[in-house]
Order: structure tokens, then sequence, then C-alpha cells
């Protein structure tokens, strides 16, 4: 069975982001088809698309790389996002369905509920589907597209701290719903612009000036999903 493009570059971008294909190194087809499983076709397309996206450099003799970022794009990224996140709630004020609210509101009541319990296994991740959520809910497959390239860009170039006091951050979570659920455009945008300014403190750079890359970590691909 072809496994389509948007898996392996999925499959590619994922393993960038987690270190396992190191800053700067060659990313060759035939490598990366043995690797994922695939023809080399799907895997050119993927090249292409990442590079697009910016997670890949061709250079001269040496072909697809992992991207060098500098640590002035990487905070050019973090007021990228806060310049188009608020314009991404405002939007779902607007333009949001009934799903949305209750996806919403789900992830908000689960977060308060772990942040009050002091579990912070998975309040990340939650953020992250929340986050997502709220983008789609923009009503823009543009808009909600560059969220997504953002995220996953800063996923790469930062580490991430928990923040000083996670039931705070998830009230703000719940003011952005409710702002977002009365159709307050002005609301929304600027409460999600506090709740950004203050989780951009929470950033580490991963890739300091003179640091160390991230090693190899050489774990086992498993594409089994992606055939489904």
């Amino acid at each position: 069975m072809r496994i389509p493009a948007h898996s392996v570059c999925t499959a590619i971008r994922d393993d960038i982001v987690a270190g396992v294909h190191e800053r700067g190194s060659r990313l060759t087809e035939e490598l990366l088809a043995r690797r994922y499983g695939v023809s080399r076709v799907p895997v050119r397309e993927a090249l292409r698309t990442l590079e697009a996206e910016g997670f890949v450099v061709t250079r001269r003799h040496a072909g697809a790389c992992v991207a060098e970022p500098t640590e002035l794009e990487a905070a050019d990224l973090l007021e990228m996002r806060q310049l188009l996140e608020p314009l991404g709630a405002a939007r779902a004020a607007q333009r949001r369905t009934e799903a949305h609210l209750k996806v919403l509101r789900g992830l908000v009541r689960l977060g308060q509920e772990r942040a009050r319990r002091g579990n912070s296994d998975d309040l990340r991740s939650l953020g992250g589907w929340f986050h997502e959520t709220l983008a789609q809910a923009s009503g823009s497959p543009a808009l909600t597209s560059m969220l997504t390239q953002l995220r996953h860009k800063i996923s790469w170039m930062y580490a991430v701290d928990a923040p000083a006091d996670p039931v705070e951050s998830w009230a703000e979570h719940g003011a952005i719903v409710d702002a977002v659920a009365r159709g307050d455009s002005e609301r929304a945008r600027s409460v999600t612009a506090l709740h950004n300014e203050r989780s951009a403190g929470t950033h580490r750079l991963r890739f300091p000036p003179g640091g160390e890359r991230v090693r190899n970590s050489q774990h086992p691909v498993n594409m089994s999903s992606l055939r489904h």
C-alpha cells in the first residue's frame, strides 16, 4: 500500500523536532526511504514540503539538510505567535461552532482539574490540543495552517518549562473560552495576548549559541500508524 507523502512528511518532521535528525545533518532520499519503509517518491515530496516550512534547506553539493535556525529566527517565532494567536482567538469569537466550544470547554475542565491536583504530566498536551482547537475555531484554514507550523517549529527550537502557577494558566484558558463563547472578539484577543506573553517566559532555547546539538537517539520508528 502506498503511504501518502503527507504521512511521511509528518514522520520526518516529528523526528526533526525530536532531534533524531540533527540540525545541519544531511537528509538523503535513499536513507530516509529505508528508514520509513517507503519509496523515494513520497520522501522527495515530503522534503519539498519541509523545505517550504523551514525545517529543511537545500545546500550546494550536499542536497537536503536539516535547517539550522538562528537565535534571532527563534525569537521571531514567539513574536509571530504573539501576533497570530490573538487574531485567531478574535476570529474564533466570530466563527466558532458549538462543536468547537464543546471541545474547548472539555479541555479547560480537564486542564483545571489536573492543575488543581498537581498532576502536570499531561498538561502540556492538553494545552497543545486547546490551542489547536482554538485555531481551528477561527474558521480560517490559512491561519490554522500557519499556527500549526509555528507550534511545530517552536517545539523544535524551545524547551518549555511548566508554568509557575498551572492553576492560573488554566484559568486564563477558561477566560479565553468564555470570551469566545460570548462572541467578544476584543476580549478574546486581549486575554490570549496576555496568556501568550506570560507563557513566553517559560521557553528556553534548545540550541543556545555555542551549545551542543541534540544527539541522534536512534530510537526505532513505528510506521504502522501511517498505514491506516
